[in-house]
């Protein structure tokens, strides 16, 4: 079981969709580490400087819409990003984060909820969000239990490697 998630909070704004995520000029890079460096860059220049291993992106609504691409989701892996909490997901958007082992959660947030920088701790368990830095508790609605399992598995290839061996 994925028991805390531990970050500091990264703050970004609504309607980020995928080409914002992975600029089209990206998309023909092989190498998927030179991709993650131009994450986000026409939102924030230096976002992938500035981003720390662990950190968890905090979005507002309809987050990650527009295509389907994996890459979009795959950027944060690479950056290390621990989850995404978001007002609102695309729907396949959302899909893709679980399926490549990135939580994505959802719950109702304001500016006084999160600042850049704070600590938060993550319980998928029990759906709640532990604000160290301000001492508050957000609660979330728990993923469903297969959902859970995909990001325990490390992703949904982990999961079906993990089928096939057994």
């Amino acid at each position: 079981m994925l028991e805390k998630i531990d970050g500091f909070a990264y703050i970004l704004g609504d309607d980020i969709n995928t080409d914002d995520i992975v600029p089209s000029h990206t998309l023909t890079m092989r190498d998927t580490h030179e991709m993650a460096k131009c994450t986000l860059e026409f939102i924030d220049p230096h976002f992938a400087k500035n981003i720390d291993q662990g950190n968890i992106i905090i979005a507002g609504e309809n987050f990650g819409t527009g295509s389907s691409r994996e890459e979009a989701v795959n950027v944060f892996k690479v950056l290390g990003i621990k989850a995404i909490i978001a007002k609102s997901f695309a729907r396949i958007y959302f899909r893709n984060l679980i399926n490549l082992g990135i939580p994505g959660i959802t719950v109702n947030w304001n500016e006084k909820t999160f600042s850049k920088g704070d600590n938060l701790e993550i319980s998928l368990k029990e759906g709640l969000i532990f604000n160290k830095t301000k001492s508050s508790k957000l609660e979330f609605e728990k993923l469903p239990k297969f959902l859970t399992k995909i990001l325990e598995d490390g992703g949904i290839l982990n999961q079906l490697k993990k089928n096939l061996e057994n």
